[in-house]
């Protein structure tokens, strides 16, 4: 996979991921398994790196002060070159985990989806549970997940008027994306149901339920 790593002040670096050159069409998940291809890495590259923040088709890499981005820029470059990233992304993807993800599909604005869509409600929701879906990288409040590689038939847009509170386990699409809100917000996406599932817990020791790279299965649950 081609990558561009630009300076992004003077201590980070982002790595932009291009596919047949024009950096669009990236495949879902290929940010989280690049990231975890230079956390895997050795301590020539890890040594002075503070985080790793994979985004749809961008991995921004924050390091230390007094980091040399200049070497780290050309380590990064070999790491991720063909031939050496290679074996390491494909075990990376490899060991995705598969979280399944009980909804009870009754959201307020299932009838909009199946107006746009063509679909009708049944279909709607059996189309989202039938879906191989996938984070692809998470954001907007601790715990979302964007979620891609739905069927293309549910691709519908966002809400004219969003709402002031959306609340936390409400499963919604918007555009090409599934999520869910992991507790009272704003929020323009179009609502189809709820999850008692709890997506980001401080406590735990994994606080967000969702990483990514990671696979989800929705299932049809009365509760």
């Amino acid at each position: 996979m081609p990558v561009t790593i630009l300076p992004y002040g003077d201590r980070a670096l982002l790595l932009e991921l291009v596919a047949a050159g024009v950096g669009v069409d990236v495949h879902a998940g290929a940010s989280a398994q690049v990231s975890a291809a230079i956390r895997a890495a050795g301590p020539r590259v890890t040594a002075g790196l503070v985080d790793i923040v994979p985004a749809e088709r961008t991995v921004l890499v924050t390091t230390r002060p007094g980091t040399d981005l200049v070497a780290l820029r050309a380590d990064l470059l070999a790491l991720l070159s063909a031939g050496e990233a290679g074996p390491g992304v494909d075990t990376v993807a490899g060991e995705a985990r598969l979280v399944t993800i009980p909804v009870r599909y009754d959201g307020p604005d299932l009838d909009d989806v199946a107006r746009h869509t063509g679909l009708t409600v049944s279909e709607v929701t059996a189309a989202h549970e039938a879906s191989h879906w996938e984070v692809a990288f998470c954001g907007f409040v601790p715990g979302f997940a964007y979620l891609v590689g739905g069927d293309p038939r549910l691709e519908v847009p966002r809400r004219s008027t969003p709402r002031t509170v959306v609340p936390a386990g409400a499963v919604a699409l918007a555009g090409r994306y599934s999520g869910i809100y992991p507790r009272p917000s704003p929020g323009g996406w179009q609502l189809i149901g709820r999850t008692s599932a709890v997506l980001f817990d401080p406590h735990r020791e994994s606080p967000a339920l969702l990483r990514p790279g990671d696979r989800v299965r929705f299932v049809a649950s009365p509760a």
